[in-house]
This record gives C-alpha cells, structure tokens and sequence, in this order.
C-alpha cells in the first residue's frame, strides 16, 4: 500500500509541472501574437502618475552673519612737541585723560620769556613817546613856518604898496630918484623872504622827518609781538581733542623743542580698520555701512559709515584694506582693541536653499525636479553653503516652485506624476493620491 501511494503522490507531481510549462508557453505565444509584437515579448512597465511628496522651495537661513576682526583706531593722532626750552613747573594732565584742543598740559618756567617781553613793552613805549614828541614839534615848525610865510606876505604887499607910491612922487615931483630906488630894494628884499618862507614850508612837507622814528615803533611792535608769542610756548597745550597717551612728564623734568612730551589721540569720530580677503571684498563693496560689536559685549550693536575700501589688493598683504568711521562720544571704543564686523546682515543669510535629500546628484552636477503641473522638470541646479539638512541654491531654481522631495530618484524629465495629500495628524501619507491641478 505503501509503494502504491508514493506512485500516485509522484504522478501528481509530474502532473502539475507539465500543466504549468504549458501556461507559460501559452502566455510566450499571446505575446508573439500581439500587434506590433514581432515576436518579442512584452512587458508592461508603466512609470507615469507615480506618487511623490512636494515642498515650496523658500529662504532659510544658511548661516549667521559672516565676520570679519578689525582694529580700532585713533582717527588722528598729533604728536605734543614742546616750542620751548625749560623747565616743567606744573603738570596739569596725566597719561590717559581726555583732553581738548587748546587745554594746557603743563608748563615751562617762564621767567626769563616774561622779562624779555617786559624789556619789549618798554622799549615800545619809549618809541612811541619819542615819535610822538617829535610829530609835535614838527607841527609846531609848521606852524610856525606857516606864520613866517604870512608875515613875509604881508611885508612883500606892504613893499609894493611903497614902491607904487614912490614911483608915483617922482613923477610928481615930490621924492628923489633915491628914494624911489631905495622902494624898489625894499620891495626885492620883502619878496626873497617870502621865498625862503615858502620854500622851508615846502621842504618840511615833502620831507618825512619822522620816517627813522616810525620804523622804531614798528621794529619795537614786532619784537612785543614775538616775545608775547613766545610767552605763550610755555604754556604748552593739546593739539587736538583726544585721549593723551605716551605722556610722562613731571614737574622739574626738562622739555626741549627736539623731544616730543606725548601724544593725543583724536577718538571722536573714531576708526576701524580690516584687510578684506577676495571673497569678503565681494560681500562688502557695494555698501555704504556695516553692523559692528565688541567680542564681550555682543548684544550691543553699533552701524559704522564705511570711508574707504580700496578697489585693487594691496600688492604685499593680498588683501582690500577697509577704513569705517563710527561717532565715540561715550568713548566706548578704544584705539587698539578689537571689534567684529559682520561683513552680511541677517536678511542675506535668509537665502532659497532645498533639501539635502531632494537633490539627485548624477557625476559632478546636481539637479532637482521641479513640480510643473502634473508632470515634473528636471532643474541643474548650482548649490552654495550647506546648513544641517538643507544646501543653499545659486542657481536653477527660484523662491515659490514646487519641489519634488520624494521618489526624485526614479523620475525622468517631463514625467507625469501624482503628489501625495499631505498625511493626517497621526497617520501616514497616501501613497495613492489625486494628482495635483493646474
């Protein structure tokens, strides 16, 4: 009974075997007899209205501001050089102060400067006393000339009334030709002194006798003008308004013309200096200011007005040197620490960026599939910096397209395809959802 059973069960076997090697070949000669078969077989592969997941393609932020350590600097600095010789006296600054433009910071014993602009004083004043009285009597030669002449005047008319009359008794008879003569010499004389009257008169007024007396009232001017001047040099005061640095001058110390006393450092506005690399040169040279901190106070920040960024790399460092000027009234910045610029703001570091995962990387370039209607758009695309799960996009895509962010992996340009609906709270997403409308 044994033998009989196992015969059947392998009967069975044989059976089924031969059933389906003749399905197969059933189904191989549908196929050949197909239209437009040729006699190979066919194989349904049917890629369109394939199910993806679609997201807008936005701006995140890539990254934060990038930064850039400068320098601050004194907007001018202005050396103290000394135009006296001497002795400190008094000290009136010391090191660090802050100064304005013409406060004394100390001064020179100035004793013998002070006789000398004493000596000028009264060397003046004895000039102009001594020009003085000789204007006053040279007005009283003047005068007196002046009366001179019109005594001669009154003479010359009184000889020649004389003279007339003498000429006038000869004819008649009554005087001698004498006496006439004698009216004629009187009349001569009367008119040579009115001459020398008037030629004296003349000569002093063409004269200046007081030219030599002038000049020395003028030179005595110049000297108390100079000594005065140089009074003052021993006062010696700030150049500029700033912060005096370098300054260690004491009272009995000596100063000299030759050896500076110190320095002011002009800090309102003040300066803030950076060498640019190429790439930070091409994120700053079309701006006006840039945002500004201090490493230890990075909440505070302040906006620099930028005031010169050279246009050609400096030939030894390789670099765009960068000058800002900022306001310092409160003096919070110091000329030789450190701030740091943020060459972009925060609104440039919102840039369009995609998935890391969305994007299909074939060789050496990248592409993405952009949702056009219903079917998709294969984009070469150009990707920038990466932040966590998404890469920043240059170019090939824009801000608002749909982005394929599922399934871009099996997809070819200008396939038909049908977006997922978005799951619902809790649950999945349906694979097998209504495809987009236009």
């Amino acid at each position: 009974m044994t033998k009989v059973s196992t015969a059947k069960s392998r009967n069975r076997k044989h059976c089924l075997r031969a059933l389906a090697i003749v399905a197969v070949a059933a189904a191989i000669a549908a196929g050949c007899s197909a239209p437009g078969g040729k006699g190979q077989a066919t194989v349904n592969m049917n890629l369109d209205n394939k199910p993806v997941k679609t997201e807008t393609i936005a701006k995140h932020k890539i990254s934060d501001p990038r930064e850039q350590i400068a320098d601050v600097a004194a907007i001018s600095a202005m050396d103290i050089m000394p135009k006296a010789s001497g002795q400190v006296t008094q000290v009136m600054k010391k090191r660090g102060d802050t100064v304005q433009a013409g406060e004394v910071l100390f001064q020179i014993d100035s004793r013998d400067a002070e006789s000398a602009a004493r000596k000028s004083q009264i060397a003046l004043g004895s000039a102009q006393d001594s020009l003085a009285k000789s204007r006053e009597d040279m007005a009283n030669s003047r005068k007196d000339l002046q009366s001179a002449v019109t005594r001669a005047q009154e003479q010359l008319d009184n000889a020649q009334k004389d003279y007339s009359k003498a000429r006038n008794d000869y004819d008649d008879g009554k005087v001698t030709q004498r006496q006439v003569e004698q009216a004629q010499t009187a009349l001569n004389n009367a008119q040579m002194d009115l001459q020398s009257q008037q030629n004296k008169l003349a000569a002093l007024d063409s004269t200046n006798q007081l030219a030599a007396q002038v000049s020395q009232v003028e030179s005595s001017q110049v000297g108390l003008s100079d000594a005065q001047r140089a009074l003052e040099n021993y006062d010696v005061k700030a150049p500029v308004s700033g912060v005096l640095t370098d300054f260690s001058v004491e009272v009995g110390s000596s100063v000299s013309p030759s050896v500076k006393a110190g320095q002011v450092q002009q800090i309102d506005p003040i300066k803030i200096k950076a060498e640019l690399t190429e790439a930070s040169y091409q994120l700053v040279k079309n701006k006006q200011q840039l945002t500004y901190y201090t490493p230890d106070n990075p909440a505070s920040k302040g906006t620099a007005q930028i005031k010169f960024l050279a246009s050609v790399m400096s030939a030894s460092t390789k670099t765009y040197p960068l000058e800002l000027e900022v306001a310092n009234a409160d003096q919070k910045l110091k000329p030789g620490t450190r701030v740091l610029l943020q060459l972009t703001t925060e609104s440039e570091e919102q840039v369009v960026a995609v998935p890391t995962l969305s994007i299909v990387r074939e060789g050496a370039d990248s592409y993405v599939f952009v949702l056009q209607g219903d079917t998709v758009q294969k984009r070469k695309i150009t990707l920038g910096r990466l932040s966590d799960t998404y890469q920043e996009v240059l170019s090939g895509v824009k801000e608002g397209e749909q982005l394929v962010t599922s399934g871009q992996h099996q997809l070819k340009d200008g396939q038909k395809v049908e977006v997922a609906k978005p799951a619902p709270a809790g649950g999945a997403a349906n694979p097998a959802a209504e495809p987009s409308k236009k």
